[in-house]
């Protein structure tokens, strides 16, 4: 049976309801409010709702199109208000419901008792009961239509609904609701794409043996042959039920993906995609603890697909009490002994209708075989066996062919055993192009995963590889996942059969080895002439192989040689002359052997390798397109480059021993990128370099690099140059040929005491990084030429000034100065800077004012000026509207450079000594200041303003360090704040009242603090520290606190199922404590079923 699918998709037939769901409400009542956040729930979730219009409520008669709209709708949503009942629109609306569930034209109904209790409704009590007698009135106490309200009412009250109270978050009671009508609703959603034959009867199977409704947890295992569909059975289920589950993860190949990256790569995206944000994981072990320690108390779904190893699940999944109550964990193997699981869903092959289906969709784009070709399809599918994955392949091939080819297919394949399928899939490489076979073998042999690399090691075979994978991709021998293009298990041991051939024990017969075993044998016999075209072994861990490098000679047909973790004791004397590509990492001699004739070689990459230098002389080279000698610690100088015309990828990347570049390098006319990153030893370059398209080049870190070459001739595509790190001491006038430059990277060049003033006719330069250029006393006075800037970070530098130029920067969003200790002002004119956001003046000790007119600059939206030696802000400062972040406190050793550590450094704990008395004026302006900073600084009440309860966006404020007794009153005025930061205020004695939405309070080491307010209505109140607060415990109010801190913690934990944090002051567990005990345990006796209500507490 095929899977259903979703509005959007085609179908044999119309659905059923027009509708998911009729909601009956009363309009007065909810229709504003609740209703309106329901109805918006319903519809993100792809519900297809209806609500009638006011206007369609006109008479006391309910209208056909709404009679129309009930009978087309899957559910009902019914809201019980308190004036529900005095409407008569509303009563028949409900009688008509309640006759549509009873002919089963409506599935559910769902009530929900918006204010009212379930009693009112059933027994018409309370308001119902006032709405009742005057229906009495108008239509009698015994008229039909009264009863017939009556009874509805009462089947109505009897089911299972949802009371909402004055008292209840009306934001969870919706999703509540939402989630019922969706747990009916997601069934017929569509769960996969329309190629998916069969799947729905398997996910029935699976989900049977998963019983998600208990809450239990379990770990189900898939197993079944490659190809036949354990990955996609999982995503359905997964895409079906993961809305179920507070947490969610699909983790994806594990078995390529340990491989590749380390099983702490998985670990790290399991934490990542349950918790929502991103965590480091150092190595197995920690990952496990993370994952047992972060999500033993969440309800999680989670799939391990394609598993292989043992370890793999006990790093990932190991037992069920790492996860919550309710979770279920998915595993995919073709190993069945790896499954130690609650239950194994056997996944078996395509019956003969499922399998005629698939493959029809494939061979004539329908979901059954055409007349004419009816007898081959049966016989096409008899033959693959109910596979899914060779239905496609099959169908895919045989798509738009005649009948002869069709007759000529089937009777290949009735040679074939039945029982060797990879054979089967043989008849779809048979018909590809020779190249396109080429291509084919390669990647089935040597490349899982499609990439760019792998794009440039089979073009340089000749074998125009993007085309030929299009034509793979066709043909289904590779397959898209996710966007990116991979070939199948069961495919490539299909390509690596063909390799194989009639020759299973005589690897010297093959054209491609990719196993230890088989290389080893083949170089260490040192047999005769071979097959053998391609050698690529990519260990895992360092492997000694002892073979004589003799048996290249007669390898005369070798054109791909990888080595990696291949560790050879002796040096090599000889390597094939037809090669085109070698990759040997860790080559172990001084040069390429003398003996080799590279006239082919394109690709040359020997990273860690033992080069000193890799040929003498001038060698021809014409094919040569890339040499990549990263990491060559003992590579004293390049060759002539003179015989490499074509060479366009030069990678010396920490060879730490170069000294010396051939000038020939220097006029490389095809050369596009250049990495020379920590060539520690190199001292110059070529005088003059002319590359024409050149594009990249990296110098950073040659530290003894001191002077940049004069740049000759057109260089246009020149866009990013880095040289951060190096010696140079300035930049010839020629870098303004340079006119396509993107990005210049001066970080750190500690002897750079001037910029050309050349680099300001360079107009798409978007960001200018000189951090740390300390000996860098000043800018270009004609920076404002730069008309593309967009950002400058000269933090860290000399500069005494910016030139007064700089207000012509129009298009300038950042300016960092951090740590300019030198610096003494800024220039008047640079309120002119009306894109500027960012401004960063932190650590910046000379400067002691800003200018007057400051506030005019309407766009910024933050100001950090820690540590200046600022007293007074300019008046104007009030001005600045839009204005997010304010950060004034002064501190010392503070050595952050990064510009991530300055957008955090209001959170960061500081020096409380050494301050500066600040003056603020009003902030009254600053209406969109969402993080305000004044932690610190030296201020008495009298200096804090009293309309800090005007900032009406403030989220966070940090006050902490500071001197006042009391805080104003107003600041119960700012209706946003979450976060208020009094750490080290050790003058404050009282709290005042705190706005409603603050959920995290930090007043720690407030040495006088004697009282809080109450701190009952803070319902949003989850984080509240006062460690050493010692007064407190000595007030009378100190037993009513805490009873206050614990309430307003269990209403968070109980109402909105979040933890809370309580930090008290003390050095002993308070008396009120109802369960105390001494021990490295806690233990104690709890009823049962007690889970989550009964429980109010553990502390």
């Amino acid at each position: 049976m095929a899977s259903r699918w979703d509005d959007g998709a085609c179908s044999s037939s119309a659905p059923r309801w027009r509708y998911d769901v009729f909601l009956s409400f009363r309009g007065e009542d909810t229709r504003t409010t609740f209703l309106d956040h329901l109805y918006s729930a319903l519809r993100q979730k792809g519900i297809h709702t209806f609500k009638d219009d006011e206007e369609l409520r006109k008479g006391k008669e309910i209208s056909p199109a709404l009679l129309e709209a009930i009978e087309d709708s899957k559910s009902a949503i019914i809201i019980f208000s308190k004036e529900y009942a005095s409407s008569s629109w509303c009563l028949n609306e409900l009688a008509k419901i309640i006759d549509c569930l009873e002919e089963k034209k409506i599935q559910k109904i769902v009530p929900v008792f918006y204010h009212v209790q379930p009693s009112e409704v059933r027994h018409q009590s309370g308001s119902f009961a006032a709405a009742f007698a005057n229906h009495e009135r108008v239509f009698g106490e015994n008229g039909e239509k009264v009863q017939k309200w009556r009874a509805a009412l009462v089947k109505a009250a009897n089911i299972n609904g949802h009371p909402i109270t004055p008292n209840d978050y009306e934001s969870g009671c919706i999703q509540e609701i939402v989630g019922d009508i969706l747990s009916d609703l997601v069934p017929t959603f569509s769960i996969v794409n329309e190629d998916l034959v069969g799947i729905e009867s398997r996910v029935e199977k699976l989900n049977s043996l998963l019983s998600i409704r208990s809450n239990d947890i379990r770990i189900i295992g898939i197993w079944g042959l490659g190809g036949i569909g354990k990955t996609t059975i999982a995503q359905a289920v997964f895409n079906q039920s993961s809305y179920q589950f507070e947490g969610r993860s699909f983790l994806q190949n594990v078995r390529e993906v340990s491989r590749n990256h380390g099983v702490q790569h998985l670990q790290e995206k399991l934490i990542s995609d349950v918790l929502g944000q991103n965590e480091k994981v150092q190595n197995v072990r920690e990952g496990i603890n993370m994952i047992k320690n972060r999500l033993h108390n969440k309800r999680v779904l989670v799939v391990l697909d394609d598993v292989d190893h043992l370890g793999q699940i006990n790093s990932l999944a190991g037992k069920h009490d790492w996860f919550g109550l309710g979770s279920r964990i998915i595993i995919t193997t073709r190993d069945k002994h790896l499954l130690h699981v609650d239950a194994i869903y056997e996944v078996s092959l395509l019956n003969n209708d499922e399998a005629i289906r698939l493959f029809s969709m494939n061979a004539f784009k329908l979901d059954h075989p055409t007349k004419e070709y009816e007898k081959l399809s049966y016989d096409v599918v008899h033959y693959a066996g109910g596979l899914p994955l060779a239905l496609k392949v099959l169908g895919s091939f045989l798509f738009g062919r005649d009948t002869r080819i069709w007759r000529s297919a089937v009777d290949s394949l009735k040679d074939v055993p039945e029982e060797e399928i990879l054979e089967k899939l043989k008849i779809s490489y048979d018909g590809l192009r020779d190249i396109e076979k080429e291509i084919f073998l390669d990647i089935a042999c040597f490349f899982h995963l499609i990439e760019d690399s792998v794009i440039r090691i089979l073009d340089s075979f000749d074998f125009h590889a993007k085309i030929g994978i299009r034509v793979l991709i066709e043909k289904c021998l590779i397959i898209d996942s996710y966007g990116r293009p991979i070939m199948h298990d069961l495919i490539r041991d299909m390509g690596r059969h063909i390799v194989c051939g009639g020759y299973r024990n005589e690897p010297e017969k093959w054209s491609r080895l990719w196993r230890l075993e088989d290389v080893r044998n083949v170089l260490k016999e040192n047999m005769g002439p071979t097959e053998v075209e391609a050698i690529i072994l990519d260990l895992e861990v360092p492997e000694k192989v002892n073979f004589s490098t003799e048996a290249f000679i007669k390898m005369n047909k070798l054109r791909l040689l990888k080595f990696r973790n291949v560790i050879i004791s002796q040096g090599i004397e000889f390597l094939p002359n037809k090669l085109r590509w070698l990759d040997w990492n860790g080559y172990p001699s001084k040069s390429l052997p003398t003996s080799f004739q590279a006239e082919n070689l394109v690709g040359l990459i020997m990273c860690y390798s033992n080069i000193v230098k890799l040929w003498r002389g001038t060698l021809q080279l014409k094919k040569l397109k890339l040499i990549d000698l990263s990491h060559s610690h003992k590579l004293i100088r390049t060759p002539d480059f003179t015989g490499i015309p074509n060479l366009e990828t030069l990678i010396l990347e920490d060879c730490t021993s170069l000294v010396e570049l051939h000038p020939s390098v220097g006029f490389l006319t095809k050369l596009s990128f250049v990495n020379l990153r920590n060539c520690k030893s190199v001292k110059s370059l070529p005088r003059s370099i002319q590359l024409p398209s050149l594009e990249i080049l990296i110098l950073s870190s040659c530290s003894k690099l001191g002077k940049f070459p004069e740049i000759c001739g057109n260089m246009e595509h020149l866009s990013e140059l880095y040289l951060d790190g190096t010696a140079i001491k300035g930049l010839p006038s020629s870098i303004e040929h340079l006119t396509n430059l993107s990005l210049i990277d001066l970080r750190n060049c500690e002897n750079l005491r001037t910029l050309s003033s050349g680099i300001c006719m360079l107009k798409h330069i978007r960001t200018l990084p000189v951090s740390g250029c300390s000996r860098l006393d000043k800018l270009p006075e004609n920076l404002g030429e730069m008309e593309g800037l967009g950002e400058l970070f000269a933090d860290g530098t000399a500069m005494k000034e910016l030139p007064s130029s700089i207000e012509q920067l129009t298009s300038l969003v950042l300016i960092n100065l951090r740590n300019c200790k030198s610096l003494t002002s800024l220039p008047e004119t640079i309120y002119q800077l009306k894109c500027l956001k960012t401004l960063i003046l932190s650590g910046c000790s000379k400067l002691d004012k800003l200018p007057e007119n400051f506030g005019d600059m309407e766009c910024l939206e933050e100001l950090h000026v820690d540590g200046t030696a600022i007293m007074r802000p300019p008046s104007s400062i009030g001005r600045l509207k839009n204005l997010k972040v304010l950060s004034f406190c002064k501190f010392e050793g503070e050595t952050h450079q990064s510009k991530s550590s300055l957008f955090l450094s209001w959170i960061l704990p500081i020096k409380y000594h050494d301050f500066i008395r600040l003056v603020l004026p009003s902030l009254s302006g600053l209406s969109l200041s969402t993080k305000l900073k004044l932690s610190g600084c030296n201020m008495f009440e009298a200096a804090l303003p009293n309309d800090l309860g005007n900032l009406s966006s403030l989220e966070v404020l940090n006050l902490s360090g500071r001197n006042f007794v009391n805080l104003p009153e107003s600041i119960n005025q700012l209706s946003r704040l979450e976060i208020l930061k009094l750490v080290g205020c050790k003058n404050l004695e009282a709290l005042p009242k705190l706005p409603s939405n603050i959920a995290k309070l930090y007043a720690d080491e407030c040495q006088s603090l004697k009282t809080l307010t109450d701190l009952s209505m803070n319902n949003k109140l989850f984080m509240v520290s006062l460690i050493n607060c010692l007064k407190l415990l000595q007030n009378k109010q100190s037993e009513n606190l805490s009873n206050i801190l614990l309430q307003c913690g269990l209403q968070r934990l109980i109402f909105l199922n979040e933890g809370y944090s309580l930090f008290f002051p003390g050095t002993e567990i308070p008396q009120w404590f109802s369960h105390q005990n001494i021990g490295c345990t806690v233990s104690m006796q709890l009823p049962p079923h007690w889970f989550p209500q009964n429980l109010m507490g553990v502390a």
